[in-house]
C-alpha cells in the first residue's frame, strides 16, 4: 500500500527521541519504511506544542524532564525530517465541525484538531499507537507502527 503522506502522532515523536523507550525501535522501523517507500512525514503545530510539553515536564510529573535546550534540539530535528501542515482559519473551521458533528469533549478535541489539519491539506493517513482514537473520523487511516510493512 503506497502512502503519498503521513501525520506523524506525538505520541510517535516522543518515542522515536527516546532510544530508551520500549517502543522506539518499533517506532523507528515504521517511519524508515514510510520515509523508503517515499511517503512525505507531517507535523502540526499541535503535535510541537504536545511534544514540547510532555518533554519538558518533570519525571515526578510523568514528563520527560528535559532542559528547553534539549527539547529545541529535539523539534529542530522533527521540523528538519517532517513538513509542517500550517495552522489557518479552514483547519479552525473544520475543527468546530467535527466537533459538533462527532460530540467531541474533553482530550479526544486534540485528536479531533489532528483530523481537521489531514482533511484540510488532503492527509489521508496518521501513523499513531492509539488507532481507536481515530476510528470516528471518516477519511482518516490510523496506522498502528507494526502495521507498516516493508
Amino acid at each position: 500500500m503506497a502512502i503519498a503522506s503521513c501525520l506523524v502522532d506525538t505520541n510517535i515523536l516522543l518515542r522515536i527521541t527516546r532510544r530508551s523507550d520500549p517502543q522506539h525501535k518499533l517506532v523507528d522501523t515504521a517511519l524508515a519504511r514510510l520515509a523508503g517507500q517515499g511517503t512525505t512525514l507531517h507535523y502540526t503545530h499541535q503535535n510541537i506544542a504536545e511534544f514540547w510539553n510532555a518533554m519538558t515536564r518533570p519525571v515526578e510529573r510523568n514528563g520527560l524532564g528535559l532542559s528547553v535546550g534539549e527539547s529545541e534540539r529535539e523539534v529542530r530535528a522533527i521540523e528538519t525530517g517532517m513538513s509542517l501542515l500550517p495552522d489557518n482559519e479552514a483547519v479552525y473551521r473544520e475543527w468546530r465541525r467535527i466537533v459538533l458533528k462527532h460530540s467531541v469533549s474533553g482530550v479526544q478535541v486534540y485528536d479531533a484538531r489532528l483530523a481537521a489539519a489531514m482533511y484540510i491539506h488532503g492527509v489521508s493517513h496518521i501513523l499513531t499507537l492509539n488507532v481507536a482514537d481515530f476510528g470516528r473520523f471518516d477519511g482518516v487511516a490510523a496506522l498502528h507502527p507494526d502495521s507498516v510493512k516493508a
